[in-house]
């Protein structure tokens, strides 16, 4: 449309016509005359009858945009532009469907809502309807209950999701503070799975910054971003023609084909949501389906269950995978033979056309390779050694380079960060000279990077003695999770025996600071918040990776604040960088016993659940705001900024998780909460979080709830658990025995707790593994 065209109103309806009276757009047939047009203060644009019963709203048209209070139903879609000039619809499409909201490009599904990370479905239930509101993005179903919940970081009562012309499915919100609109990337969070990211054939390699390539035997396609065959003699197909035409005019016979092999570390984006063509078939039908088909493009087979799939009608781009693929790629490419007059050298007895050339030609190239053999062995043994060292300069700050990364072997491993010299780290940190954190893997200093972007580089001590591949495999594991409630792993280095990692800037510093810290007090809202955000981390964390992580080490000095108070969890993977004989003391090392599990010092497996136990005892001094053992009176006492609280006795130790089961067990919830906060709190909502950390902090780890469920119970889907006084027993033994002067030694808030010996009554005598366990899982 252009500024001279008309819009006009009639009793029929909208009409759009052009400067020239050409007819551009109408609204279709309606049920009965249109009496008025209203235009809604939620944008939505209606057309009314006498009676002011809507006859057609612009809302049940979405073009690429949804906004607050619009509902896209099931079957519906947005169309994306072809670019941001031309309006006209492009090549991707998002759709509502019964059990998810899918991505496509053209035609073919490539992402879906559920792949999101801050995405849970919570009922397995069709979805009627996906609506977008001040605090989220909603699959519902008709009877109003949430099938899948996308939540955003803040509210906001102006905000729209739009599908761009690349492929990404985008949130964007205005901001009545600053004034501006803030966008969010909903998915696909990595680049690499857009469908057309790095072109027809392009690889595209690495998460945190994606970053293209060429297959084996293909090289940049100068006529577009994607990649073509090597050698002047072989194309990809693009049509279900016989013959197609070159640049220069000669006919290409397409009947004779062939099929380029990938890497079994390349994987296509469609691979993971079609079926098998094919069951159980050999290598050959496969490819015979594909030749037979000039719609197929090429194929992937799966040589152990014998799955056969085609990639039809557009071949986008590749993409690299950390694992050999069971199912290897098949590319098929059309070999030239040119059906184009000949003027000819010579001709047989047949006159059938032949040429002199390769006459001429074969012995002069053959002498030439073998003079070029002789140079290139001597070179080569002479900057044999000059290369090893060239590598290590070649990679520059934040750049991606290719020929040092298959020196050091790492072409097997696509995922890694970007990789820093440690002169540029140690630059950017101006020599380690600000200190900001320190624990059992390392110590942690400020640092700036040339481009301005602060930055935490944190350098491992007490790292075991792995091989070079396994330490990369496991920092590329730690680089591809992404959580808005987990620390962005930036980057690393590795050189000799010094191992550094690079992490966004937290410019809040730790949790422990802000809620034990003399600093102005935690309001109950920000609690619950930071509450909510490490649960969704921890979540993620378990279940919503590709390679599942237990962290280990759940505390409040692990959980970090940026500005709003965004929580985003540190330090989640590094437990497999230890050696061996530090990983069977870190407990200890690290100084974390009152978060740890009973099971650490048991025969039982150490699993998720054991960071749900760390995450029930973090939760409980969040909503007190005090550790979970104090040396003070057990009064209150809000004029040292504590919450000693106590139940019975006027004075003594307290260990606060017994303190909390005792209010628990006499509802009395609010005794609970930080004192600092004056009754600021909501009492329904400290009822609802010292519930959940009861049930977090069950003995046997099969009642602890998921941090899945935990999720859903803190956000109102799932109901609130009950914890169970026989698994919580074990609290009154380390109570007891916290508050026993006589088996208590230590200074300055350091406790050792030292086994009894013949002083436990029969009726209080409790077997060894309560007190081994109770030594790492008991008061700090």
């Amino acid at each position: 449309m252009s500024d001279s065209d008309e819009l006009n109103l009639t009793s029929n309806g909208i009409t759009i016509l052009g400067s020239n009276q050409n007819f551009i757009w109408s609204t279709p047939s309606l049920k009965s005359s249109v009496y008025a047009l209203q235009l809604k203060e939620n944008g939505n644009l209606v057309l009314l009858d006498k009676l002011n019963v809507s006859l057609w709203e612009s809302f049940d048209y979405a073009t690429d945009t949804v906004v607050v209070g619009q509902k896209l139903k099931l079957g519906d879609g947005l169309i994306s532009s072809k670019s941001d000039k031309d309006l006209s619809s492009g090549d991707y499409k998002f759709y509502v469907a019964k059990d998810d909201g899918y991505l496509q490009w053209n035609g073919l599904n490539y992402w879906k809502l559920t792949m999101y990370s801050a995405g849970f479905k919570d009922k397995n239930a069709p979805v009627s309807y996906m609506v977008l509101n001040s605090t989220g993005l909603y699959l519902m179903n008709d009877g109003l209950v949430v099938v899948i919940r996308v939540p955003l970081p803040s509210k906001s009562d102006v905000r729209i999701v739009k599908l761009e012309s690349n492929g990404r499915f985008m949130v964007s919100s205005y901001s009545d503070t600053t004034k501006e609109w803030n966008r969010e990337r909903i998915g696909p969070e990595n680049d690499c799975q857009i469908p057309n990211f790095c072109g027809r054939m392009g690889v595209c390699v690495g998460s945190t910054s994606s970053a293209c390539a060429c297959p084996s035997n293909f090289h940049t396609d100068p006529n577009s971003k994607g990649c073509e065959p090597v050698g002047s003699n072989s194309l990809l197909p693009s049509a279900c023609n016989s013959t197609t035409t070159t640049t220069n005019g000669a006919q290409i016979n397409l009947s004779e084909m062939k099929y380029a092999k990938l890497s079994p570390r390349l994987d296509y984006y469609v691979n993971q949501f079609l079926s098998p063509d094919k069951f159980g078939v050999e290598l050959s039908v496969c490819e015979d389906l594909c030749s037979k088909n000039c719609s197929c493009l090429g194929f992937f087979f799966a040589n152990t269950s014998g799955t056969c799939y085609l990639i039809r009608n557009q071949l986008g781009s590749m993409l690299s995978i950390d694992e050999p693929n069971d199912k290897l790629g098949y590319i098929k490419m059309i070999v030239e033979k040119r059906n184009g007059d000949g003027n000819g050298d010579g001709y047989d007895d047949g006159g059938r056309h032949i040429s002199i050339a390769p006459i001429v030609l074969l012995p002069s190239t053959a002498v030439l390779l073998v003079f070029l053999f002789l140079v290139a062995v001597i070179l080569y043994r002479r900057r044999r050694r000059k290369k090893r060292l060239s590598v290590i300069k070649s990679i520059k700050l934040g750049r991606f380079d290719s020929s040092a990364l298959m020196e050091f072997d790492f072409s097997s491993i696509p995922g890694l960060p970007v990789r820093y010299d440690y002169s540029e780290l140690e630059a950017a940190t101006e020599k380690f000279s600000t200190q900001i954190g320190a624990g059992g893997f390392g110590t942690v200093y400020k640092g700036t990077l040339p481009d301005k972007t602060l930055v935490a580089v944190k350098k491992i001590i007490n790292l075991g003695v792995q091989g070079r591949k396994e330490f990369y495999t496991e920092i590329a594991i730690i680089g591809k999770v992404h959580h808005v409630n987990l620390v962005k792993l930036r980057g690393f280095c590795a050189e000799g025996q010094q191992k550094l990692l690079v992490y966004e800037f937290m410019n809040r510093s730790s949790l422990d600071r802000t809620l034990f810290g003399a600093g102005p007090v935690l309001e109950w809202q920000e609690r619950f918040d930071i509450a909510l955000g490490t649960a969704r981390g921890l979540a993620y964390l378990h279940s919503g990776c590709e390679h599942k992580i237990i962290h280990c080490d759940i505390k409040p000095e692990n959980i970090l604040l940026h500005d709003n108070f965004q929580v985003k969890i540190s330090d989640f993977g590094l437990s497999k960088l230890l050696s061996p004989e530090l990983s069977s003391h870190f407990t200890t090392m690290r100084g974390t016993r009152g978060y740890l599990a009973p099971e650490w010092l048991t025969s039982s497996a150490i699993s998720d659940k054991t960071d749900v136990y760390s995450y029930g005892m973090v939760l409980l001094e969040i909503v007190s705001g005090r550790k979970n053992c104090s040396m003070r009176s057990r009064s209150h006492s809000t004029e040292d900024g504590n919450s000693d609280g106590g139940h019975s006795g006027s004075g003594g130790n307290l260990y606060f998780p017994l303190f909390a089961l005792e209010m628990h067990e006499e509802k009395r919830y609010t005794e609970i909460a930080d004192p600092k906060l004056e009754g600021r709190v909501s009492s329904e909502e400290v009822e609802k979080l010292v519930k959940v950390a009861l049930c977090c902090v069950h003995e046997e780890p099969a009642l602890r709830p998921t941090m899945m469920n935990v999720v859903g119970m803190l956000e109102g889907g799932t109901p609130v658990g009950e914890p169970r006084p026989g698994s919580l027993n074990f609290l009154r033994f380390y109570g007891r025995r916290f508050t026993e002067s006589s088996v208590l030694a230590g200074s300055n808030n350091v406790f050792t707790i030292y086994e009894q010996v013949n002083t436990a009554s029969p009726s209080t005598a409790t077997n060894s593994s309560y007190l081994s366990s109770q030594q790492i899982s008991g008061p700090r």
